[in-house]
């Protein structure tokens, strides 16, 4: 089972984060082979962590909680919030796979929060700049709750057109970079 996991950090805390990194990478080591995307989000800035995401191929809804909560931040209060959800990875890929590659371009993270109804369930046409995309669902899979997409996209705007704005209760784009352990 796929899963969305975005940890939002709490205001104040990037001290904390950068003194548990390598705890953080060590935590992270361990779920290489079940990670399909990941990396952190930033703050309008550019440079200060907002958050960070990870999409992982778990066994089920507990593996999937110990994933979010265990994790050395989360336990330590660099998180303010966790959003954990179901997902269905459309591309059929992982970010290493991207033929964009790691460098290059502007990467954002695209989120459309559903009011009921859901919207942009395939991929869309023009999908060069995707890098993970998919539907946000509930534990059971079988609600229709949002849609994450990963990307690269010359700005902003470019990137929240992924989505049909007016389907979304809200949407949501962070800055985004490739995650994973610096060389």
């Amino acid at each position: 089972m796929e899963y969305f996991c975005y940890h939002r950090d709490r205001a104040g805390s990037v001290a904390l984060r950068h003194e548990l990194a390598e705890e953080h990478w060590s935590y992270m080591d361990r779920y290489a082979a079940e990670m399909i995307a990941r990396g952190p989000t930033f703050a309008a800035d550019g440079d200060t962590p907002s958050g960070s995401v990870h999409i992982l191929d778990l066994p089920g809804p507990a593996a999937a909680r110990a994933f979010a909560f265990d994790e050395p931040n989360y336990q330590a209060g660099v998180y303010r919030d966790v959003m954990l959800r179901r997902w269905r990875n459309l591309l059929g890929r992982t970010m290493w796979d991207f033929p964009g590659g790691r460098e290059g371009g502007d990467r954002y993270l695209v989120l459309g929060l559903g009011p009921e109804q859901g919207a942009d369930l395939a991929v869309p046409h023009d999908a060069d700049g995707l890098v993970a995309y998919g539907p946000l669902l509930s534990d059971d899979g079988a609600t229709w709750l949002g849609t994450a997409a990963l990307l690269r996209a010359p700005d902003e705007k470019a990137a929240r057109a992924v989505l049909a704005a007016d389907r979304y209760a809200a949407v949501e784009v962070h800055d985004w970079q490739f995650g994973g352990r610096p060389s």
